[in-house]
C-alpha cells in the first residue's frame, strides 16, 4: 500500500472540505480546514519525503474567477514538485497538455468524458490523443445507490451517471488509463471510516490485475488503514486528507507513512 498525498484547492486556498457539501450554488461547502499557506508548501513537504503520485484537485467550477485562483495555486505546487503530482478538476483536451507541460505527471479526469450521465467514448478518445494512456488517471469517484450499487458521480460529485463501479467496468476502462482514483463521495471529509463494500470491489479488481487504484474517503485513524488493507488484500493505495495533521487533523504524517509501509 502506497500513501498518495493530496492538495485540495478551493477559492484559491488549500482546504479540506466535506465532499458531499460541494455545490454550484452560492452556499459555501462545509470546511474542515483552510490553510494560510500556499499549495507549494505542501508539495515541497511531499517532495522532501519522497511521496510521489499524489493529486492536486481544483474544486471550483471551471470558468469562474475562483477556478482561476485555484489554477494559480496548482501551478505553484507543480513547480515545487515537478513530475511528482497529478492534477484534476476541469480537465479538457485543451488544458490537459498545458498541465502536463507545467509539470504534472498525469491529468485526472471525470466530467469531460461523460455527457448526459453516460460515458462518452469519443470524448475519452479525444483526451487520450493528447495525454496517451500513461498520463491519464480516470477519476471514478462514486456514491452508493439505494440498490447497493456504486455509480460514478461527476461535476464535483453532484450528478450521478449510469456507470456502475464494478469489476467489469474497471477492467474495461483500465485499457484507457494508467491509474484509477476513487473517492467514496458519501464519506469524503467526514472522518467516519472507510466505505468497506467499495473497498472490497476495488481491492478485488486490483488484486486480480495489478492495476493501480487509489482509494480516498473516511480514513481518520490507523485502524482504518488496517481495515482497508484487510478488505482490499493490501492491493489499494490510499489518500488521507482531513484527518492528517498537515490539515488540522490528529493523524500524523509520520505514523501514516509507517503504517502504509
Amino acid at each position: 500500500m502506497r500513501l498518495r498525498p493530496c492538495i485540495d484547492i478551493h477559492d484559491g486556498k488549500v482546504k479540506q472540505i466535506v465532499g458531499s457539501s460541494l455545490s454550484d450554488a452560492k452556499n459555501a461547502p462545509a470546511q474542515n480546514f483552510v490553510s494560510e499557506k500556499d499549495a507549494d508548501t505542501f508539495a515541497s513537504i511531499y517532495r522532501e519525503r519522497n511521496l510521489p503520485g499524489g493529486h492536486i484537485i481544483l474544486l471550483n467550477k471551471k470558468g469562474t474567477p475562483e477556478y482561476e485562483k485555484d489554477k494559480e495555486q496548482a501551478t505553484k505546487a507543480l513547480a515545487a514538485f515537478p513530475g511528482g503530482m497529478q492534477v484534476g478538476g476541469g480537465i479538457t483536451p485543451e488544458s490537459a497538455g498545458v498541465w502536463l507541460r507545467a509539470g504534472a505527471s498525469h491529468v485526472i479526469v471525470t466530467s469531460f468524458v461523460f455527457q448526459e450521465g453516460r460515458l462518452d467514448r469519443e470524448r475519452l478518445a479525444e483526451l487520450l490523443a493528447v495525454t496517451g494512456k500513461k498520463h491519464l488517471v480516470l477519476d471514478l469517484s462514486c456514491r452508493r445507490q439505494r440498490d447497493g450499487r456504486y455509480v460514478v458521480v461527476t461535476d464535483r460529485w453532484q450528478k450521478a451517471t449510469d456507470l456502475v463501479v464494478d469489476g467489469e467496468t474497471l477492467e474495461d476502462l483500465s485499457a484507457s488509463a494508467d491509474e484509477f482514483l476513487v473517492h467514496a463521495a458519501d464519506v469524503e471529509g467526514k472522518r467516519g471510516g472507510v466505505e468497506e463494500d467499495l473497498v472490497a470491489i476495488l481491492g478485488a479488481f486490483a488484486r486480480k490485475t495489478g492495476f493501480p487504484v487509489t482509494y480516498a474517503g473516511g480514513v481518520h485513524a490507523l485502524e482504518d488503514l488496517t481495515l482497508l488493507k484487510k478488505a482490499s488484500g493490501s492491493a489499494l493505495d490510499v489518500t488521507v486528507g482531513s484527518a492528517l495533521d498537515l490539515f488540522g487533523g490528529s493523524l500524523s504524517l509520520d505514523a501514516l507513512e509507517r503504517a502504509c509501509r
